[in-house]
């Protein structure tokens, strides 16, 4: 039943409402795709694309039908897509009203969560930031270390906006574990 709400606020916007699902369904869409990808790499890629995916459009989400079941269809639609491009890795041209478009929907502003990462114990945290995987790792450098924005952070590892926000949130869940269990 909580989750259900918490479904209802996301499709109101509520950030605390998307960690919550990303928290509440991480491990489920990471270890189905796992099992299908067998390459940790994939599966996390894929299951960052499908939350990313899925965050974007979950006010088209239908609550007569298990959520879960929603993200699995998602990731199997990312995987499926993931495959296509990797056999035909065809180069889109973007113009260049598209791309002005797509950096003025990217959020540049630092949030309250970003400024008080900043303000922690810089050498504690730096030995807190080497134990996540490295594709985290430079999430969290670009970020809070070289200040860059979202949309410059997707521009230097190619990849969409959404992804990066969906990468640096999974980062900070991890590090915030990673502390808790130092203390």
């Amino acid at each position: 039943m909580e989750i259900n709400k918490k479904i209802e606020k996301a499709k109101k916007g509520d950030q605390i409402a998307f960690t919550f699902i990303l928290d509440h369904y991480w491990n489920e869409v990471y270890g189905f795709m796992l099992k299908r990808t067998e390459n940790e790499t994939d599966a996390e890629d894929i299951t960052i694309e499908t939350f990313s995916k899925a965050f974007d459009k979950i006010s088209t989400y239908n609550s007569e039908f298990q959520f879960n079941t929603w993200l699995i269809a998602i990731a199997k639609n990312v995987h499926i897509d993931l495959l296509r491009k990797k056999k035909s890795n065809l180069f889109v041209e973007i113009t260049e009203e598209q791309d002005r478009q797509a950096q003025n929907i990217a959020d540049t502003t630092p949030s309250a969560e970003d400024e008080l990462i900043t303000e922690q114990n810089l050498s504690r945290l730096l030995q807190f930031i080497k134990e996540l995987k490295p594709h985290y790792q430079e999430v969290i450098q670009l970020r809070y270390f070289q200040e860059l924005s979202y949309q410059e952070i997707a521009t230097k590892i190619d990849e969409p906006i959404s992804n990066v926000k969906i990468k640096l949130l999974r980062a900070k869940k991890l590090l915030a574990e990673i502390i808790q269990q130092k203390r």
